[in-house]
């Protein structure tokens, strides 16, 4: 039996080269411990290493089945990140689609996926994840789960679906939560699932063969204890409260720190340890229009642009840091801002107002007053307030001679009523007379779109393509950019997570011997 040289402290920033270049070459011969064999010689059908959105739905199913099953979990909570997700889901067929008079069909799903993401999820995970999407949706219902008034609905803050297939509950993924904690809790009552919380696994233990058969598991006291299962499932989160891996993996900084504490990426370096590897950093978007509250990156987000045109048009104008307008202000898509504004260096851009913009609109902070807003140009580090627009450039970090043509530009083709150079439509007035206003504002980021590469039987896979025997992989650590692609597809996180996790539990893994 050998066992993978891994980090305990894999969870903390690593070098770019040590953790990509990491695999199952290093291996050790390992004798366990007189103390450690009595745990070790208990065999369980399957070792689920987080008790999350995906995590929690395999227990429960594997449960039903007769299945023994041992949950790790890191946090001294059950839910992973259903305490701060907006929970938002998305699948075909479902019961509130039937009771709202929608048809649909996993194929219409699919396809509007592939639209929204320009074909850049994975097909085959992503089939997977839309033609059992609304059975998941339905067995969530059965259980208690009710959506807002007026749901399924085509969109909310992304691009929209072409079908009413969009859910989420009143308290976002609480209301998730609220449904499987019960259902987790009564499987642990039944002796078939035992958890272990405020526990690490910081190994897996691999056959002479490269088969997974254990882990290695650290309390929060530091004790170590051997675990045997015929199947791993991996479903400990991602790397986005991880600014250094973050960053090694999506060669994007991590801008804010509003991702889960324990989504450190110890799941990926666990897949990696097995001979797994990562992909899908290159897919990654920031969403638009963050409110960082400082430069010490990763900072707090304290709030967002409302940038949604059918919700508020805007008056200003949005320069990068050379001064100069890069997209179109009042383009109905938020795909469409959120790539231009990663495009932008730093991912930064700067709302650029002046005095009767902000005397005679409602305030483009998302849910702020504006006294509130107004209040921010004395306190706050990314709001800044001048007499001129050369002063304003120049205290906010702007190119002072950008700025100017930008705004010359702007205005002369109002004055001529001539068309915008990026399309705009909405002009009710140019830049004028001062004081003039600049708003800083930073893409960010609250999920990993890298992810350890999977089959279609979600099993953990080789550079060549080869799966690691009984390692399994579902939910984030898998990476948004599987299901979710370039993009930031409707319910493309939270869905594929309860999908995989209950598909796993139900029937995707073998408990035989």
């Amino acid at each position: 039996m050998t066992r993978s040289k891994l980090n305990r402290d894999a969870g903390l920033p690593v070098s770019k080269r040590t953790f990509l270049m990491g695999s199952a070459a290093a291996l050790t011969t390992s004798v366990l411990p007189t103390w450690r064999r009595a745990q070790a010689a208990t065999k369980y059908d399957l070792i689920v290493i987080g008790a999350g959105t995906a995590g929690m739905p395999a227990a429960i199913f594997a449960a039903e089945r007769g299945a023994n099953v041992l949950v790790v979990e890191k946090s001294p909570i059950l839910g992973g990140t259903l305490d701060r997700s907006g929970g938002q889901i998305s699948g075909a067929g479902t019961v509130f689609q039937k009771r709202a008079g929608v048809e649909d069909h996993p194929d219409n799903h699919y396809a509007d996926n592939m639209r929204i993401s320009s074909n850049t999820v994975d097909p085959v995970i992503t089939r997977l994840f839309v033609d059992n999407a609304g059975d998941s949706i339905n067995w969530l219902g059965a259980n208690g789960f009710e959506p807002l008034d007026g749901h399924p609905v085509l969109g909310g803050g992304h691009e929209f679906f072409t079908t009413r297939r969009y859910h989420w509950g009143k308290d976002g993924g609480k209301t998730i939560l609220a449904v499987m904690a019960p259902l987790y809790k009564k499987a642990e009552k039944s002796g078939k699932v035992t958890t272990l919380m405020s526990t690490g696994v910081i190994d897996l233990v691999q056959d002479d063969d490269g088969a997974v058969v254990g882990v290695t598991t650290e309390d929060d006291k530091g004790g170590l204890m051997d675990y045997m299962g015929k199947n791993v499932l991996i479903s400990c989160g991602g790397c986005a409260a991880n600014p250094r891996m973050f960053a090694d993996l999506h060669n994007a900084e991590l801008t804010a720190l509003i991702a889960h504490p324990y989504s450190q990426g110890a799941g990926l370096t666990l897949g990696q340890s097995a001979g797994g590897y990562i992909r899908g950093g290159e897919k990654y978007l920031g969403s638009f229009g963050g409110l960082m509250s400082d430069d010490s990156y990763p900072a707090n987000s304290e709030g967002s642009i409302q940038h949604v045109p059918d919700k508020r048009l805007p008056s200003e104008i949005w320069v990068n840091s050379d001064g100069q307008r890069f997209m179109r202000e009042d383009h109905p898509s938020v795909d469409y801002r959120e790539h231009a504004l990663n495009r932008q260096l730093g991912q930064r851009m700067w709302v650029i107002a002046d005095q009767e913009m902000m005397d005679n609109t409602t305030p483009f902070m998302n849910g702020w007053s504006k006294d509130k807003q107004m209040k921010s140009f004395d306190t706050h580090p990314m709001f800044t307030k001048a007499e001129s627009l050369d002063a304003l450039a120049v205290k906010a970090g702007v190119n002072p001679l950008g700025l100017a043509a930008s705004v010359a530009t702007y205005n002369r083709a109002i004055a001529e009523g001539a068309g915008d150079p990026f399309g705009r439509q909405h002009r009710p007035m140019g830049v004028s007379d001062g004081p003039y206003y600049a708003v800083r504002l930073t893409a960010y980021s609250l999920l990993s779109f890298a992810g350890l590469a999977v089959d279609g039987k979600l099993q953990v896979i080789r550079p060549n393509g080869t799966a690691v025997p009984n390692l399994y992989a579902a939910g984030e650590v898998i990476g948004a950019g599987a299901t979710s692609g370039n993009a930031y597809t409707n319910g493309s996180m939270v869905t594929p997570a309860v999908t995989f996790g209950r598909l796993l539990g139900q029937r995707m893994l073998s408990f035989s011997a």
